[in-house]
């Protein structure tokens, strides 16, 4: 008997910053980027207000900035 399970696995993505742009690669390696002046307190964050963030089930959450970014 197949064991079945309803959980969704943790989604790992990496965030970085470049040339003015945001980028989330999801742990399929497809990779989006933002411009970061859609999103102004980001474009203004410092570099720890950046780090600290979480994934969500729809996308990060800038928890210093209360931003969230969806994808």
């Amino acid at each position: 008997m197949p064991l079945l399970s309803n959980r969704k696995q943790d989604q790992k993505v990496k965030v970085t910053f470049a040339n003015g742009l945001l980028f989330v690669e999801k742990a399929d390696g497809k990779q989006q980027a933002f411009p970061l002046e859609w999103f102004p307190k980001l474009l203004n964050a410092t570099d720890e207000e950046r780090e600290d963030w979480e994934q969500t089930d729809k996308g990060i959450n800038f928890t210093k900035l209360d931003l969230k970014v969806d994808f």
